[in-house]
């Protein structure tokens, strides 16, 4: 390794967070808040070409420490890793602001007083490549495309909505928005893999513009690789006159999935056309079993999420409820709090749990009072909304020993909601123990009080577990 002293240079920098021990980073001595100025003379303005330039057997890392600039330069073996983790993943002054302005935006329905960040209208290839978010591709400039072929930024995902151009362009209200079906052939001429979306409204895109949508999808598969049928969310503050499926509607679109998924598992092998578990929670079908998602790491975007969460309360049913010990157990009455819509699948989990060991579960349907009833999903709801309703149980005697929350309603680097309240609020706010659960096992665990996710009332800021980092405002730093 060798160091050298160098001439300051420009913005932007990455924040060193942390260093991976035995990482080619840490071999060349790379520390805790260091700014990455460059590697192998190519200046970075996020984790993506601190990646693609360090693909290399030979590294030099321009820094800056404590105000001195210095080079740090080794090698670094085939299969090491570089080791950093940044402060933001991206280094520039801020994230790729959104050029549309979709009537579906749920930015532009937002309540007010809610976390700040929740009204940047982002729109940032960048974080569609890291993290899986779905973006328009409707504000690039011709270095950004660049950069994306030059790159190979592959997978990206794609907010398609409508493949006809005008009413595209309707969908976004944007009379700019190129055609994606043009930009998509490009992605194609480059061997790339693009997850799609389509927000189904009805009286918009949906009917013969989504079969026309996806069958024009489907001509470039397998760049191409699937689409994604969403629903679309309106909260109580939409002002632009558009309806949510009913469900009539959500059965004719189920429909229609199911007869293109036929088609293209004949044609190529695959199903091609998701629709989110929300089709299936509306209209109480049967939800397809994981193997029909082909493999796909879609679960963010809302398929076959149930299913896993069914998927392994059969395996705790049969595993872990046989052996469950009364004397094991720190809380028997628990309140399961969740959103409207999943609340019928975790009440048929409560109560074969009840039928099966001495634990006493009630589940809590949380109604979305703060964005409206239409908003029936989990990871939507406000801790003020749980605690209102909860209240009134406390006062009666019967609010459980402990309370289980979504744990997706934090899912937020701070761990907190969309209402800023962190799950020790609730807490406090209900004096009553509260545990976070993605799954049926991490309700056991709690009742057991080995959940590490457990808040009590009592417990000090110092001790506040970490939750996670990601979800809602990975993609919004400011």
């Amino acid at each position: 390794m060798t160091v050298t002293t160098q001439a300051r240079l420009a913005e932007p920098v990455g924040i060193v967070r942390a260093v991976q021990p035995n990482s080619a980073a840490a071999a060349l001595g790379v520390q805790p808040n260091d700014e990455l100025l460059a590697v192998n003379g190519q200046p970075c303005q996020d984790v993506i070409d601190v990646q693609y330039y360090s693909a290399e057997e030979w590294l030099e890392l321009r820094i800056r420490r404590d105000g001195r600039e210095l080079i740090l330069s080794g090698e670094r073996r085939y299969d090491q890793p570089l080791g950093i983790e940044f402060a933001h993943p991206t280094f520039d002054i801020d994230i790729r602001r959104c050029n549309n302005l979709c009537e579906f935006c749920f930015v532009l329905q937002m309540a007010p007083r809610m976390r700040r960040t929740l009204y940047i209208k982002d729109d940032d290839y960048r974080y569609s490549f890291l993290f899986g978010h779905f973006v328009t591709l409707t504000n690039l400039s011709e270095r950004d495309w660049a950069r994306i072929i030059e790159q190979h930024l592959s997978p990206l995902y794609v907010s398609v909505h409508a493949t006809d151009l005008e009413l595209r362009r309707r969908c976004l209200r944007n009379p700019n928005a190129p055609d994606i079906m043009a930009q998509l052939r490009e992605l194609a001429d480059h061997n790339f893999e693009v997850h799609t979306q389509l927000v189904i409204t009805p009286n918009l895109n949906d009917g013969e513009h989504m079969a026309r949508s996806i069958h024009d999808l489907a001509s470039l598969y397998p760049c191409v690789r699937s689409v994604s049928v969403v629903p679309v969310g309106l909260t109580k503050y939409h002002r632009y006159g558009l309806t949510t499926n009913s469900l009539d509607h959500a059965h004719a679109v189920l429909d229609a999935c199911e007869a293109w998924q036929r088609e293209f598992r004949a044609r190529f092998g695959v199903g091609f056309v998701y629709p989110t578990d929300e089709w299936y929670l509306i209209t109480g079908r049967p939800l397809p079993p994981l193997s029909e998602y082909d493999g796909l790491a879609l679960h963010e975007n809302g398929l076959g999420m149930v299913r896993s969460f069914l998927d392994e309360w059969s395996q705790v049913r049969r595993r872990e409820v046989p052996q469950l010990r009364v004397e094991s157990l720190r809380a028997k009455r628990l309140t399961l709090a969740t959103g409207v819509l999943f609340a019928p699948t975790l009440q048929a989990a409560a109560a074969e749990l009840a039928a099966h060991s001495a634990l006493q579960p009630r589940v809590q349907p949380i109604v979305n009072t703060r964005l409206g009833e239409g908003i029936t999903v989990a990871g939507l709801l406000t801790a003020q909304d749980v605690i209102a309703q909860l209240l009134p149980l406390k006062a009666s005697g019967e609010l459980g020993e402990l309370v289980i929350l979504p744990r997706i309603m934090f899912d937020h680097p701070e761990g907190i909601a969309l209402d800023d309240l962190s799950p020790l609020d609730v807490a406090r706010a209900l004096d009553t123990p509260v545990a976070l659960a993605d799954w049926m096992g991490d309700v056991l665990d709690a009742a057991q009080g080995v959940n590490k996710l457990t808040f009590s009332p009592n417990l000090m800021p110092s001790q506040i577990p970490i939750v996670r980092e990601g979800g809602w405002a990975v993609e919004k730093y400011l």
